[in-house]
């Protein structure tokens, strides 16, 4: 605690050119004006970003940053605390081994985190812990898994094994985040405890609760490395897409239908998720198909990727476009799912 007791006592200065602090330069910036501007878990965040064994250096630019960082985190808890709307862990938490892969995979990735921060924290390294919680709420939560998996959330049934196992993995994932950023964002963190869904055998403040340890349970390496041949097929894909939109062709990424052509080792990993793999990828369609079966250039280590624009009707409820859309007559416009 010291680095922060030491600025809020004594201030800061600024060295408008350097943009560090310099006790030579004698210009003095009160740390309650910055509160009073940006609020006082972005000064704290500040701090924790600034590693104190470089020179320290502040400007509105690198307060701007801190703020931008602020908001995703605090974007990312309110996005999380939505969806577990209506969840009570006491009866609705589903079991590690019954969860989705999905939901599996970033409980996987949020005990690397953990990891890292205790290990962070332990060598007073605050800085490692801002990276590791921004890149974490910006990366693995905002651009892939809250991504792919809000299709779930938004059009399952609101008690079904889906939409509970993805929220039994995000009430875990905020319970962790909300006490890692409590030793810096403290404000913040008490602020989103107060929003969990009730349990009783919480403590009445995130100050008063235990740091999260590692839960050997939700690790899973051969998973993760799985995923990991995964999301280079998903880049690469991406990138096919936006040759698409740059066109014209589509406008959504739901427009599309993929064609993927793997090598045997790739197929492996693809063909058992045959059927996740255009919610993994936040499309309508995907077919696999033999090595050297497309024209197509390899964007990604074994596989190849074309892509056009997906025939059927949208589905104004899922906004897939579906072949089955449309057919019932009772839901005219619905698709069977």
């Amino acid at each position: 605690d010291a680095p922060f007791k030491a600025v809020l006592t004594h201030g800061f200065v600024l060295d408008e050119d350097a943009r560090k602090m310099s006790k030579s330069v004698g210009n003095v910036i009160a740390p309650q004006k910055i509160v009073a501007s940006h609020g006082a878990d972005i000064l704290r965040l500040w701090v924790a970003a600034e590693d104190y064994r470089d020179d320290v250096r502040i400007s509105k630019e690198i307060l701007d940053r801190a703020s931008e960082a602020y908001r995703r985190v605090r974007n990312t808890a309110r996005f999380l605390l939505g969806n577990l709307g209506g969840f009570d862990p006491a009866g609705d938490l589903v079991p590690a081994a019954e969860l989705l892969e999905l939901d599996r995979f970033v409980l996987d990735r949020l005990q690397g985190l953990i990891e890292r921060c205790r290990r962070a924290y332990d060598a007073f390294e605050f800085h490692v812990v801002y990276h590791a919680l921004n890149n974490f709420c910006s990366v693995d939560l905002s651009a892939l898994y809250l991504d792919i998996a809000k299709d779930r959330l938004y059009c399952e049934g609101p008690t079904s094994r889906e939409r509970r196992s993805g929220q039994t993995a995000q009430y875990h994932v905020l319970e962790a985040l909300v006490r890692i950023m409590a030793p810096i964002l403290s404000f913040t963190a008490e602020e989103i405890w107060g929003y969990l869904p009730a349990d009783p055998t919480r403590p009445p403040s995130v100050l008063l609760a235990d740091f999260p340890n590692v839960d050997p349970v939700l690790r899973d390496p051969k998973l993760a490395a799985e995923w990991e041949t995964l999301l280079a097929v998903r880049s690469a894909v991406t990138k096919t897409l936006e040759g698409l939109r740059s066109a014209g062709t589509i406008g959504h990424s739901l427009e599309a239908d993929v064609t993927l052509a793997p090598t045997a080792a790739v197929a492996a990993v693809l063909q058992p998720r045959a059927a996740l793999l255009a919610e993994i990828f936040i499309v309508s369609k995907v077919r696999l198909v033999s090595e050297g079966a497309l024209d197509a250039p390899v964007l990604a280590p074994g596989v190849a990727v074309s892509a056009k624009r997906v025939e059927g009707e949208k589905c104004p409820r899922c906004w897939n476009y579906r072949d089955d859309a449309g057919r019932d007559p009772e839901v005219p416009s619905l698709c069977g799912r």
